[in-house]
């Protein structure tokens, strides 16, 4: 695909990388500090197969990682509401520069690394549409939340948490049909403790602190991120949910051209 590399390839608030070679010592810090361990591709450790390569064709899950995202980039009414959103607010994203299909560590299907603003895909450890759909949409949050706002991803754990408690409340990590998959139950607050615990295991994932210490920024910041629900304007808690959010979209500005 051909790429637009004017000004609204890039997500507004990234700020311009460094030409410089990382030391050693600093991809160790990276690895241990912001989880870039969880990816080796990331870290330097790269793939077993060139990129390209007929190895790669035949022996690893690239191929099928691109055709699936393609599958929920057109198809999945949660992807269609981010990406229009986010062209909406100038950070048009360009499947092959923003989407990225690698090797992971076995406890990650995912991630957005703000350094480069590309999402990752672990095409290792994502087997099943549906499963793609709700990866694409949880890192798109992130995407959405690095456009719209100056998110400092590396120095504030509260910006960090903030992101992981909207991208769990917004993405369908906690629709019913998954938590009852993963035999979770409860009726009372269900919702809000699946994203509160799944918010937090993604940051003690990719930060080195304690479980303390990220329960404590957790819980500081929930009530006013659980609450904030842009671009969806709802939570939308299945696919129905997110037809409508998508719809309402789409119909937002049809009121006022009527006028």
């Amino acid at each position: 695909m051909a790429q637009n590399r004017g000004e609204e390839d890039e997500f507004i608030n990234k700020a311009p990388l460094q030409e410089s070679r990382e030391t050693e010592e600093e991809r160790k810090r990276k690895e241990e500090e912001f989880g870039y361990g969880l990816y080796p591709e990331r870290s330097g450790s790269g793939s077993r197969f060139k990129q390209g390569s007929i190895g790669e064709s035949l022996f690893t899950f690239r191929h099928k990682c691109h055709i699936m995202l393609q599958v929920a980039m057109d198809t999945s009414p949660y992807a269609k509401l981010l990406l229009g959103a986010m062209k909406s607010s100038g950070c048009t994203v360009h499947k092959d520069r923003h989407f990225s299909c690698e090797d992971c560590d076995g406890t990650v299907s995912g991630g957005f690394d703000a350094a480069t603003s590309q999402i990752v895909l672990c095409q290792n450890n994502i087997h099943q549409q549906a499963h793609m759909n709700r990866v694409v949409t949880h890192e798109l949050i992130h995407a959405f939340d690095h456009c719209r706002a100056r998110v400092d991803w590396f120095n504030s754990f509260r910006h960090l948490a903030c992101s992981e408690i909207r991208a769990a409340n917004l993405s369908g990590d906690c629709s019913f049909v998954n938590e009852i998959s993963r035999f979770n139950f409860g009726l009372k607050e269900h919702h809000q403790a699946c994203v509160r615990g799944r918010a937090l295991r993604s940051i003690l994932a990719v930060r080195k602190v304690s479980r303390e210490e990220a329960e404590l920024v957790v819980d500081e910041v929930f009530d006013s991120c659980f609450h904030d629900h842009a671009p969806f304007g709802r939570i939308p808690h299945n696919k129905k949910d997110a037809k409508f959010a998508y719809r309402d979209y789409e119909n937002r500005d049809r009121y006022y051209a009527n006028l």
